[in-house]
């Protein structure tokens, strides 16, 4: 069963996370605050945190320009996962994951209909790699973000956690990329 090593340090990983709404600020954003607080909360480093409206374009450079910063481990959005003509986090993230994390979708799903049962099926939540960094795709709702931390990424991006965490996996996410080299 999953466990903390205290054995192993603690090592804080940069977070970026990105609101994505037609008509949140900033100051109204409580998804957005719910990671950010629980980001520092566990000892990461929130690195950026920015609002784009439900466009594909301004998602996918957003999340393309984070990738690319080296301060940037992971990136989290919150918002546009639904079935609505605007919800277009997931088309817009999806075609450029170089790798899918479908056991993302399937833990938050299963954690889901523990709290809201089957609505949970409203939500296309899903996870990826795009250049070497982790991006998890979140409904709009503090509830589910909330949900996503404490059941996932808090573990997940815990170098402590056994048997395995994506901390530890981190350095190798891009070697595909060198093996051509």
């Amino acid at each position: 069963m999953s466990r903390i090593d205290e054995s192993r340090p603690f090592i804080p990983v940069g977070i970026a996370v990105l609101t994505v709404s037609d008509t949140r600020s900033l100051t109204e954003d409580r998804s957005g605050q719910t990671l950010a607080d629980r980001i520092v909360e566990a000892g990461h480093l929130l690195v950026d945190r920015a609002i784009v409206t439900d466009d594909a374009d301004l998602i996918r450079e957003k999340v393309l320009g984070w990738s690319r910063d080296d301060r940037i481990d992971v990136v989290i959005t919150t918002g546009g996962t639904g079935f609505t003509g605007r919800d277009v986090t997931p088309d817009a993230l999806e075609p450029i994951f170089e790798k899918r994390m479908d056991g993302f979708s399937a833990v938050f799903h299963r954690i889901s209909y523990e709290k809201i049962g089957v609505s949970t099926i409203q939500s296309r939540a899903t996870g990826g790699v795009v250049n070497a960094t982790l991006v998890f795709v979140l409904p709009g709702s503090p509830g589910a973000c909330k949900d996503a931390w404490d059941g996932i990424l808090k573990a997940q991006l815990d170098y402590r956690h056994m048997p395995c965490n994506f901390v530890e996996i981190m350095p190798r996410l891009d070697e595909h990329l060198k093996r051509g080299a």
